[in-house]
């Protein structure tokens, strides 16, 4: 491969954004890249990768759909510009392009349960999400390891226990990634033993997850998704001081300015930590900056989660709903 050539600035760029996040050289190579290689896909997919992490949405978005223009059969570049549609809270964008992904694969179980999971974000409508699983699930029992976290969620939000222990069982062991942030599975099993209001279960459910979480910090103390799992945990314990310590020590760690999509979901996390630890001033702070900001905090989340139960009622939650109602 010639040093100069757009196939080794590619190259280099790959490995500077998976391997380094050093997203600014990274763009720098990309854009050599694209000098002689214009109708490649992959420059304008990294670039819209990188713009996303720093905050251009605008830019992400035009990337994202210039790859999609240039490789329109790519269903994972579909996806991802459909999630940026989601973070942008442009519902319709994001079922648009993914009715063309499921057009080119129609029993994909993962893109057919994405889109109607948007109904959820978008409406607090359950019952797309619900009737879509449980087609999937009947058509082929092996494919609800594949959408078993979504599975959950809904069945949190429907307070469904029978469905929420279902996929509990088909959940993957490593637990339930919210993007990068690492739930273990002992955190879900925890969530379903709390709405059934078994304390005891949760409790021992919680203490698992936070010995899991302070084993990732202990290995990288800089593990900003990891600490706030850790808060998490302690917030669901009972332990206050800790919660909310590694809390707002894993916004100083991956900053939304850092990187505007994990950074989102810091925010919102510590919003949940300090509405389980009573703290709801701070937590309708908190609360009002993920609204305002492009993520995935949504009108279906805050309707319908048992994250934000404690805050339900309260005028100023009302007003944060409100703002992220379909207009």
């Amino acid at each position: 491969m010639r040093p100069n050539s757009g196939e080794a600035h590619l190259a280099v760029a790959k490995h500077l954004y998976w391997g380094y996040h050093d997203y600014d050289n990274a763009r720098k190579e990309l854009i050599l890249a694209k000098e002689t290689l214009p109708n490649d896909p992959l420059p304008f997919q990294i670039l819209g990768f990188i713009d996303r992490r720093q905050g251009r949405w605008a830019e992400s978005t035009k990337n994202l759909e210039r790859a999609v223009e240039l490789d329109p059969q790519n269903r994972g570049v579909l996806q991802q510009l459909a999630n940026s549609y989601v973070c942008l809270r442009d519902y319709a964008g994001a079922e648009r392009v993914l009715d063309r992904a499921i057009a080119l694969a129609p029993k994909d179980s993962n893109m057919r349960a994405f889109r109607a999971a948007t109904e959820l974000d978008w409406h607090a409508d359950t019952r797309p999400l619900i009737s879509t699983i449980r087609a999937i699930v009947a058509e082929d029992s092996r494919e609800a390891e594949n959408i078993a976290q979504l599975w959950l969620q809904v069945s949190l939000c429907d307070r469904d226990f029978d469905g929420a222990r279902r996929a509990l069982a088909a959940l993957p062991i490593a637990g339930c990634y919210d993007d990068t942030v690492p739930f273990p599975r002992a955190w879900c099993e925890g969530l379903v033993a709390q709405m059934r209001g078994d304390a005891r279960a949760a409790g021992a459910a919680f203490t698992s997850a936070r010995t899991e979480a302070v084993k990732l910090v202990a290995q990288q103390p800089g593990y900003a998704e990891a600490l706030c799992v850790l808060g998490m945990a302690d917030a669901a314990l009972g332990h206050k001081e800790d919660a909310i310590h590694e809390g707002r020590r894993a916004v100083e760690l991956l900053p939304v300015t850092k990187d505007a999509i994990i950074g989102a979901q810091l925010v919102r996390n510590l919003a949940i930590i300090y509405a389980w630890t009573g703290e709801k001033d701070l937590a309708f702070e908190q609360l009002t900056i993920a609204a305002q900001i492009p993520g995935y905090l949504s009108y279906g989340q805050l309707r319908l989660h048992p994250y934000f139960d404690s805050l339900r009622g309260d005028p100023r939650f009302e007003k944060i709903v409100a703002s992220l109602a379909p207009k």
